[in-house]
């Protein structure tokens, strides 16, 4: 695949992983608006049915007080119609020593309802809604509560703003899974045209190199393009596993380093120190060696470029019971706070000819078949980071 290809579909990437990011912070935008639209709508709808069961609550105290003052000659028909004709707001009428007198639309179905009803009409009083009527030394109280109408529809807003948000989620979720299924088949793509792409010359290489042998067994540099060609041959491999879901199967974390840090230095300068901390024990993990190699060489060769040619690689391996442990570090130029969060997704790189997908193969090979984990532990400009692997036994 030309250079230009492969340009052009990481560039589709990102104007794909924009669009993503346009499209949730419209979503979010949207679901704020809604949300506040409704919460003042609905809190000014509150408020005017609250004076208007006020207003009502008034006139029913004065049908109230009237029918405590009539007498012979008081036409009262329109008095019990008004006082009968509230079916919706509870009311409780207290004397001035706090007992009740009557109610309406209470429910009293509970074992001491004479207690019931008086606390609850105490907390309506203390609440503030209740009318005064009588005089100021024999009085009655007409306290109410809101009907069980505006109750639910002070709570609707915030049960509308759930709702929205839980919209917004699922919504967000589908658009990172679809962005997660793309990325899948533009690697599985790649990787497959890249290992197909190898395959031809690979082979065409390893028959040249038999030829050689023949014609100069006593050649010292012909072992040497040998391991030149066999190491085409494992990148060919792991970029043809990338495609697919690799089997892990037991191997040791132990040889997998030494491996690693015996290809490395025979590839690095004299100036880099590569130092292995590795246990007296094999730690034996499920895994495919061929792979997590491929990992930890990443590591090492961003290391050697943050460390542009000169420093120390540390390599540790740590068994803690349910999980093995690996950590890389290096005393390099660091990585920036900004950056941190950034380093592991596709095409970012902080190098001049860097395409930024070694550490998003990593990110994919570490946590995707192998469920483990992978993040940045410490990193601080001009002194070093440290890269930390956890993986499941």
């Amino acid at each position: 695949m030309a250079v230009s290809e492969k340009g052009s579909i990481f560039a589709a990437e990102m104007q794909w992983t924009d669009r993503i990011r346009q499209v949730k912070i419209v979503l979010v935008v949207a679901a704020i608006v809604i949300a506040v639209a409704s919460l003042v709508v609905s809190h000014l709808l509150v408020k005017d049915l609250q004076r208007e069961e006020r207003n009502k609550m008034e006139v029913w105290a004065q049908a109230m007080q009237t029918l405590q003052e009539a007498d012979e000659t008081t036409d009262l028909a329109l008095v019990l119609s008004v006082i009968q004709g509230n079916k919706t707001i509870p009311v409780i009428v207290l004397d001035s020593a706090g007992e009740v007198m009557d109610y309406r639309n209470v429910d009293v179905r509970r074992k001491d309802s004479v207690r019931y009803v008086t606390d609850y009409g105490n907390s309506m009083y203390r609440a503030g809604h209740y009318i005064q009527i009588g005089d100021s030394i024999d009085y009655q109280l007409v306290c109410y509560d809101e009907s069980t109408l505006l109750k639910r529809l002070s709570q609707y807003p915030y049960w509308q703003l759930g709702i929205v948000m839980i919209f917004v989620v699922v919504a967000i979720f589908a658009l990172l899974s679809s962005k997660r299924a793309e990325q899948n088949k533009v690697w599985v793509g790649l990787s497959k045209e890249t290992a197909h792409q190898l395959g031809t010359p690979i082979s065409s290489l390893m028959a040249w190199v038999e030829i050689l042998k023949e014609n100069y067994p006593d050649d010292e540099l012909i072992p040497e393009m040998n391991k030149d060609v066999k190491r085409l041959e494992l990148i060919a491999e792991r970029f043809s596993k990338i495609g697919s879901l690799p089997e892990p199967v037991d191997a040791s974390m132990n040889e997998v380093l030494a491996h690693v840090i015996d290809y490395m230095d025979r590839r690095t300068s004299k100036k880099v120190e590569i130092v292995s901390e590795l246990p007296a024990e094999n730690v034996v993990v499920k895994m495919n060696a061929s792979l997590f190699e491929w990992v930890i060489e990443n590591l090492c060769k961003n290391a050697v470029d943050a460390m542009e040619g000169r420093g120390r690689i540390v390599l540790s391996l740590y068994d803690e019971g349910s999980k093995v442990v690996i950590e890389v570090a290096d005393n390099g130029k660091g990585i920036r706070k900004k950056y941190l969060k950034s380093v592991f997704k596709p095409g970012f790189t902080t190098k001049k000819r860097g395409w930024g997908l070694g550490l998003s193969l990593a990110k994919r090979i570490v946590e995707e078949y192998h469920k483990g984990r992978i993040y940045v532990k410490s990193s601080e400009v001009g002194v070093g980071t440290t890269f930390r692997i956890e993986m499941p036994k």
